[in-house]
């Protein structure tokens, strides 16, 4: 495994596997560690916030989710990367889970999406040890508050806790987390109402197409418009910039 610097942040690379492995390993450790699940959302984030970039470079791993990395990584570095998305590692982690014995906590999202998570757990993975779920308020926590959300968390004797707060709420948690939560920590973003079956997936051929952000416009149109075309586009440019000065340097430019 090596990380690669696109633009503002390193992203790992490894085959898919790799990834969902690497997180069970962690979570048998108990280690307090974190995940970050990258894709252009993130990386404009960090490239305006040099906090938050250190956020995200301070993570255990950085999977790149959309394919928009992916591809950076073939331009910027020859390096073929296929897609660590959270929506497709949240079903795997939890199959993972199941498997190893490891027990797991939900936090964020809403209640009605926990309790649709819940039930779909049950019926596939009736042996899986979900030790808790927590549906966070929306605003910044009060120091007890804090502090009773860790206490919870460790008290029910979770080792991975799959994250859905959003970007970049859900990074800065995990990272003020860490050496407090003694289980490994997932930024699995919007997977939450997917896995739950209240909001749809992409079908694959946009997905393979880097169209899975048009999937998600349409479906919420007012949230994503500013975030989707005009982060996006922000990430092309950064993109390019990188690529420019490398092109020029080469023997067939």
């Amino acid at each position: 495994m090596s990380r690669l610097k696109i633009i503002s942040i390193g992203v790992d690379t490894g085959s898919y596997g790799f990834f969902v492995r690497r997180i069970a390993d962690l979570a048998r450790q108990r280690a307090s560690a974190y995940v970050c699940v990258a894709n252009a959302h993130m990386v404009v984030e960090a490239h305006s916030h040099a906090g938050f970039a250190v956020v995200v470079n301070s993570a255990d791993l950085v999977t790149p989710d959309g394919m928009p990395l992916s591809r950076a990584m073939k331009l910027l570095y020859g390096v073929r990367q296929e897609r660590v998305a959270g929506m497709d590692l949240l079903p795997d982690l939890l199959d993972a889970a199941d498997r190893g014995g490891i027990p797991v906590f939900l936090y964020g999202s809403t209640c009605e999406v926990l309790s649709a998570m819940k039930g779909r757990i049950a019926r596939e993975h009736p042996r899986l040890h979900l030790c808790g779920t927590h549906s966070p308020p929306f605003r910044s926590l009060t120091d007890d508050e804090d502090a009773a959300e860790v206490a919870l968390i460790n008290g029910c004797g979770a080792a991975m806790v799959l994250v859905a707060l959003g970007c970049p709420r859900q990074e800065r948690w995990m990272a003020a987390k860490m050496g407090r939560i003694n289980a490994v920590m997932v930024g699995v973003g919007g997977a939450f109402p997917v896995y739950a079956g209240l909001q749809g997936r992409a079908p694959r051929f946009m997905q393979r197409l880097s169209l899975e952000w048009l999937y998600r416009l349409c479906q919420e149109p007012r949230r994503l418009f500013g975030r989707y075309l005009v982060t996006n586009s922000i990430f092309l440019m950064l993109l390019f910039r990188e690529l420019l000065p490398r092109r020029k340097g080469s023997p067939s430019a």
